[in-house]
């Protein structure tokens, strides 16, 4: 945050999406961090099957708010509404936040792409979505076959190819930019995803900007 001006500990809220470690195991000690600097206590939305199997550390952290998945909120000025998304955790969800006319969808770890996923991402002027792997990759990479299994499975990680075909067959036109991520470091490559999704968008005649986020890269910063 700071390395694009920003000040964590203006931070309004944080939304989790869901309990695995990759998303959640820097939350306890940002959140601690923050009361110590501000003393004040930043909300953590969360839906209430997901909360519990948090660790919060040496206490459960007092600015927890609850809601049931597919429920909306409001944060400030955003309007936000969650959505279930099928992935191999609790409860698991994704999230549109729409503030002014402007609204930015982000899905991230699914096994593959419902019809009420591809709803209530429908409108977004910004759509993060994750391209994990490629199959091919996945295959012959260093995983063993059961994790193989897992991501390749419906509750697992979008594949570059699954991606791509939402990209040819059900993007919806208001999409300004795309953002795909959560690629893997060890089943994936940055130029492939942006090959076959560039390919994609080609076919659909859309000129959506396409961004690859990289790991351990930032992405460049989106302002509307």
């Amino acid at each position: 945050m700071a390395a694009i001006g920003e000040d964590l500990e203006k931070l309004d809220a944080i939304l989790v999406t869901h309990e695995h470690s990759d998303h959640v195991s820097g939350l306890a000690v940002i959140t601690r961090w923050i009361r110590r600097k501000t003393k004040r206590t930043i909300p953590v939305f969360l839906t209430r099957l997901t909360a519990p199997s948090i660790d919060w550390g040496i206490a459960m952290h007092d600015g927890i708010e609850v809601f049931q998945a597919g429920s909306r909120f409001t944060i400030g000025d955003i309007e936000v509404a969650s959505f279930t998304i099928p992935h191999d955790a609790i409860d698991p969800v994704g999230y549109t936040a729409a503030s002014q006319g402007v609204k930015v969808g982000i899905a991230m770890d699914l096994g593959y792409l419902p019809d009420s996923v591809k709803y209530h991402l429908g409108g977004s002027h910004l759509l993060v979505l994750e391209s994990n792997h490629d199959l091919e990759m996945l295959k012959v990479g260093p995983y063993p076959w059961s994790v193989k299994q897992r991501v390749m499975g419906r509750r697992g990680h979008l594949s570059n190819n699954v991606v791509s075909d939402f990209i040819r067959d059900d993007l919806d036109g208001t999409v300004q930019t795309l953002l795909l991520g959560h690629l893997s470091e060890h089943n994936n490559h940055p130029e492939i995803v942006r090959r076959m999704a560039a390919g994609a968008l080609e076919r659909r005649c859309l000129a959506t900007k396409l961004i690859v986020a990289e790991p351990r890269r930032r992405s460049e910063v989106f302002v509307y």
